[in-house]
């Protein structure tokens, strides 16, 4: 007899065995829709706390309560576009290069029916491969990265590839424009002087978490506003906001962004030609009660998908 492979137990059941995203229709294929919702229970590139795996399913389930009518953006993101739940991306729990193979694929078909992708993780390390599906499309992407770290280090316990290397290998690979590369949020304590050096070398813009306090969101949205009319992408990591909001993640950092200014700057990207967007790293087991990480990640997703409504 055949070897059977297992049953993968961190993607989610579907049909009705439990909430989809905001209560949408369920979708085993992107064909005729707008934009494709996904969960990637990926964690394989986390480097301290596990369990973002779980995210996606605490994310759906902390979505149910989500109503359509977006009153800040004054969309409807449902009436507009067509959307829907297209699962979770079969991923390899064991192997990270798998994984990021998988994930391209997924993407590529998302691409191909026509939609947009908007996933929801897993770490940070899953926006590499989407980004490697949207750079064949589109060419270099502008990219806007919510975040408490730069996650542009060249490696960690001597690998490429984990949750905090993203960003540096899709610039090598130049799947981003670094000149068009902006980063929300950047705070906390780093290695050494030297972990800004890439930056420095390729003109990535930092809007760290100290100017966005002191000068506060208007000028932050500003500086946001330059990405307008070229392909952009959102990567938003749920530690850009204060673990006092936002406790369940792999690696948090004090001193961060708010809920309301989460909200409003992703809101200020409406009107932007946004290809795709992620909201990653929402790690269940640490939630604090009412789920409120999961929560806040559910709200940002649809705040995303309002971004995506206005810009047809």
């Amino acid at each position: 007899m055949a070897p059977q492979t297992p049953r993968n137990p961190f993607v989610s059941p579907r049909f009705g065995q439990i909430a989809t995203f905001m209560l949408l229709p369920a979708a085993d294929s992107p064909a005729g829709l707008d934009v494709a919702l996904l969960g990637i229970p990926y964690d394989g590139g986390t480097s301290y706390r596990t369990g973002a795996r779980f995210g996606p399913r605490a994310v759906r389930e902390q979505s149910s309560l989500i109503r359509p009518w977006n009153p800040v953006l004054k969309v409807h993101p449902f009436e507009r576009l067509k959307v829907a739940d297209c699962g979770d991306v079969d991923v390899v729990p064991i192997s990270i290069e798998r994984t990021h193979v998988a994930i391209e694929a997924k993407i590529d078909t998302v691409l191909a029916a026509g939609a947009r992708p908007l996933s929801v993780g897993g770490d940070h390390s899953i926006t590499l491969p989407i980004l490697r599906s949207l750079a064949k499309r589109h060419g270099p992407l502008a990219v806007v990265h919510f975040d408490a770290h730069p996650d542009t280090w060249d490696e960690y316990f001597g690998s490429k590839l984990f949750h905090g290397t993203p960003f540096r290998r899709a610039i090598e690979e130049h799947l981003i424009d670094p000149k068009r590369f902006i980063q929300v949020g950047i705070r906390g304590p780093l290695y050494g002087a030297e972990d800004f050096e890439f930056h420095d070398q390729h003109g990535i813009e930092v809007l760290r978490i100290e100017p966005i306090k002191e000068q506060g969101l208007a000028w932050a949205t500003s500086k946001l506003a330059r990405l307008h009319g070229m392909p952009l992408y959102c990567s938003f990591d749920i530690d850009a906001v204060d673990p006092a909001y936002a406790p369940a993640t792999g690696t948090p950092e004090v001193g961060g962004l708010t809920s309301w200014e989460a909200l409003t700057l992703v809101r200020s990207l409406a009107g932007a030609t946004l290809v795709g967007a992620d909201v990653v790293e929402v790690s269940p087991p640490y939630d604090g009660p009412g789920q409120i990480t999961a929560l806040l990640a559910a709200n940002l997703a649809f705040e995303l998908l309002g971004v995506l409504a206005l810009e047809r």
